[in-house]
């Protein structure tokens, strides 16, 4: 049952980021080949007003098919022959799709589950965060110059700075006070800890889910940033990637160790992955790489300043080249996932 939760959050996602580009794609008057969900032979087709409508039996992948990488032909609906803001609009949409859709889950997600307010629940004796002078009920603000809107932020924090001293903005009684804490490393976990617990989650009303809703969506795009940073840095090693294989791992487990509470806890943990899930794929669809949506925006980007669109060919070339680096990717990502799976 998990794995099938998992392959419907996928598709559900990929379904939601393909939509961007076929909305954006219908309000500007391109021409849409084929909108499919799935990959594979197609098991339902239908034709409507020019677009061919597909689900194929693979429930893994999608695509929105507008001929944008071709030659331009002399139909004005071809993809082609509109403006390079309208080009820019269509393949952003996307990861803007995913954004919203992580959104959506956020807001959900909150609704059901409240938000983890960053107030100081328990400030425990012998620890930085007591000695420099917080007490429960303070309301952690920022940390190092960064603005901090939820607990798990504080937590995330440390866990990417361990043992770094922060310099620790903090709210009592509508006084805000600056402290710097230096973190104290704790024998029995093998972890620097500033001493500080949350206060436990508050129930949303529908101003304060939206309010949250998106400082969680922002939680998860800068989470995915920063590790991508970590990998680029070597901070964090090619083999801590996880990919499909891995996911629907994540999934099953989750599933199965929240089960035995009932829907409603599965229904909060599924939107949680699902919010991390479509973040994450907005953001990496986002980078300026080959094959991805935003390498198509550079090219996209050079010829706004240039005027000139760079030849189709030698754009194809280039993203052919990134499809292929992406693809080895895929195959040592999936190799870790399998390791860590079933050895």
């Amino acid at each position: 049952m998990g794995i099938i939760i998992a392959i419907l959050i996928f598709s559900f996602i990929i379904f939601f980021h393909e939509l961007g580009h076929f909305t954006l794609a219908k309000l500007n008057h391109i021409d849409v080949q084929e909108f499919s969900v799935g990959m594979g032979p197609a098991i339902f087709t239908k034709e409507y007003h020019g677009t061919l409508y597909a689900v194929r039996i693979l429930p893994i992948g999608g695509y929105c098919a507008m001929g944008e990488d071709e030659e331009a032909t002399d139909s004005p609906t071809n993809f082609n022959n509109k403006s390079v803001w309208a080009r820019i609009c269509v393949i952003a949409a996307g990861a803007v799709f995913n954004f919203i859709l992580a959104l959506i889950c956020a807001v959900v997600l909150i609704g059901m589950a409240g938000y983890d307010e960053p107030l100081a629940g328990e400030v425990e004796e012998g620890y930085p965060a007591a000695e420099a002078g917080l007490q429960p009920g303070d309301r952690i603000v920022e940390m190092n110059g960064k603005n901090i809107h939820l607990f798990k932020e504080i937590q995330v924090y440390n866990q990417f700075h361990q043992g770094e001293d922060v310099e620790l903005t903090y709210l009592r009684d509508g006084e805000e006070y600056t402290v710097t804490i230096t973190p104290k490393f704790d024998e029995d976990l093998q972890y620097y800890r500033l001493g500080i617990s949350s206060s436990g989650y508050t129930a949303a009303n529908p101003l304060t889910a939206i309010q949250y809703g998106a400082y969680e969506v922002k939680y998860w795009i800068d989470t995915t940033i920063l590790s991508l940073k970590m990998l680029v840095t070597g901070q964090i090693g090619i083999d801590q990637l996880s990919g499909p294989v891995g996911i629907v791992d994540v999934v099953d487990d989750t599933y199965q160790e929240a089960r035995s509470y009932g829907a409603a806890t599965v229904v909060v943990n599924m939107l949680n992955i699902a919010i991390l899930i479509s973040a994450n794929l907005g953001v990496m669809n986002l980078l300026p790489l080959p094959a991805l949506d935003g390498g198509r925006l550079v090219f996209l980007a050079i010829e706004a300043v240039r005027r000139k669109r760079i030849p189709p060919e030698k754009e194809g070339y280039v993203h052919f080249a990134g499809i292929v680096l992406l693809m080895a990717l895929m195959v040592v990502v999936m190799f870790n996932d399998i390791q860590r799976v079933f050895f």
